[in-house]
């Protein structure tokens, strides 16, 4: 289930929420356990949280690329949401490696271009914005590294090479097979048992 909550309306006319209105609206919104909220092309989405499930594929994530993070930065799973303004955007990634200098804020929001590799592990709700969305908005934001970790199709495609337009290179393999994380990481990842 996806919730999309449209932009406010003022009365006798319809004014969008600018970006900051909205990071403020999610901030203060009451999300039932279990969900996240996303700011996407102007409008808040309120979507579950990944399934239990999902949890080895997470942990074998993240223990396999601990220690080949660029210095200074931290891989995590929590629920931080990480901003792209220009873009209008704000996304909470199901796996983030970040600069951690660079979040140290008294926010909710962090700022997207401290991220090095995000991670999203696909679901019923999430398959398209994790597909398009999210490939075009962290490419064009400059994330060195976007893993879209496909459950429903049991595969992984690997986006590097970020440019204005989106990533430039993907390569999509099944589930069982290792590949590399392309700079700044340069590690093997191995799928097997996913």
């Amino acid at each position: 289930m996806t919730m999309v909550m449209e932009q406010r309306e003022s009365i006798g006319a319809r004014t969008p929420a600018s970006f900051e209105e909205l990071c403020r609206m999610v901030e203060e919104m009451e999300v039932p356990d279990g969900f996240r909220a996303e700011i996407i092309e102007g409008k808040i989405v309120v979507s579950p949280w990944s399934k239990g499930t999902y949890r080895p594929v997470m942990r074998s994530i993240v223990q396999q690329l601990s220690g080949h993070e660029p210095e200074g930065h931290v891989i995590d799973t929590g629920p931080h949401l990480f901003t792209f303004a220009g873009q209008g955007r704000a996304y909470g990634p199901d796996i983030h490696v970040s600069d951690e200098s660079a979040t140290l804020v008294d926010s909710i929001h962090l700022p997207g271009e401290s991220l090095s590799l995000v991670a999203e592990l696909t679901s019923a709700a999430t398959a398209d914005i994790d597909r398009v969305d999210k490939v075009l908005a962290y490419g064009r934001a400059g994330v060195p590294v976007y893993l879209l970790v496909d459950m429903l199709e049991s595969t992984v495609t690997v986006y590097h090479s970020p440019s204005g337009t989106g990533y430039r290179r993907h390569n999509t393999l099944l589930f069982g097979d290792s590949f590399t994380v392309p700079r700044p990481f340069d590690c093997k990842l191995d799928t097997s048992g996913w």
